[in-house]
């Protein structure tokens, strides 16, 4: 077997690298969670990884996961949750650019990831991202098409070493159909420090997913990002959940409504 058959032969005593919760979900959304997981399998060794780091928000998205669990019962909604470290895969990113398999997140060397072969990296691409995307699709497509699209992510308080004041960011590309709506709703939450597209956008090349799954789809869609500080215990999650599914239910059926008005024929 050559190395690269070998090398997906491997991922076969890997969990599954995607996991579909609450498939039977009837509710207008479908939450996608990319970077759910920090898991690391075996052969990658901790991919050069400080202990420290294999924890760390370069990892994963910590508190993602539980928001997104948090949603899909306030929804009813799907939850599409990838199951392998973004350091080894980002499924948020196209296999063609360096940040799909980074050498270095923030601060963090990734010192396994420096100078990947084109094997190597297709072998990671084939064994995480395409299962993911596939995933992805299979549950769009046996859907309606006024389903919409929400990515669950969280992001450092500190980066770099600045303090980020945003608390909760709606992130969009080129359809910012579903984040108007929301944060035209936003004075009702001024407790909370909500932005357009902060404290990345579109520039930051963070909205693959969306391009990928719901732009492509004709989909509305939000990508939403948490200060994960705000995520840290368990009523913390509790309560942004609650304050984001209030900008966000009354939206989607605004938005549901106006969609499904029908114009007289001049």
């Amino acid at each position: 077997m050559n190395s690269r058959m070998d090398n997906i032969a491997r991922t076969q005593t890997w969990r599954p690298p995607v996991e579909i919760l609450n498939p039977a979900g009837a509710g207008q959304v479908v939450i996608l969670c990319e970077h759910a997981s920090s898991f690391i399998p075996a052969e990658y060794k901790g991919l050069g990884l400080a202990p420290e780091d294999r924890q760390s928000h370069a990892a994963w998205d910590p508190g993602a996961l539980a928001l997104s669990e948090e949603l899909s019962a306030a929804l009813d909604a799907p939850v599409v949750a990838g199951k392998v470290s973004r350091l080894v895969y980002d499924c948020n990113r196209p296999p063609d650019v360096a940040s799909a398999m980074p050498e270095k997140s923030e601060r963090v060397n990734v010192s396994s990831n420096i100078d990947l072969s084109v094997e190597e990296r297709r072998a990671r691409t084939e064994a995480v991202y395409d299962p993911y995307c596939a995933a992805v699709s299979e549950v769009l497509d046996a859907r309606g098409p006024d389903t919409m699209l929400v990515t669950a992510h969280s992001f450092t308080p500190v980066y770099f070493g600045q303090r980020r004041e945003v608390e909760l960011g709606l992130l969009h590309d080129s359809d910012s159909r579903l984040v108007g709506a929301m944060l035209s709703r936003s004075h009702e939450l001024s407790h909370r420090r909500i932005a357009r597209n902060l404290p990345y956008g579109p520039e930051d090349g963070v909205t693959h997913s969306l391009k990928l799954h719901a732009l492509s789809r004709g989909l509305a869609n939000v990508m939403i990002e948490v200060r994960n500080d705000l995520l840290s215990a368990p009523e913390d999650i509790s309560r942004m959940c609650r304050d984001i599914v209030s900008l966000l239910a009354p939206s989607i059926e605004e938005f549901t409504m106006k969609e499904n008005v029908t114009w007289p024929q001049a």
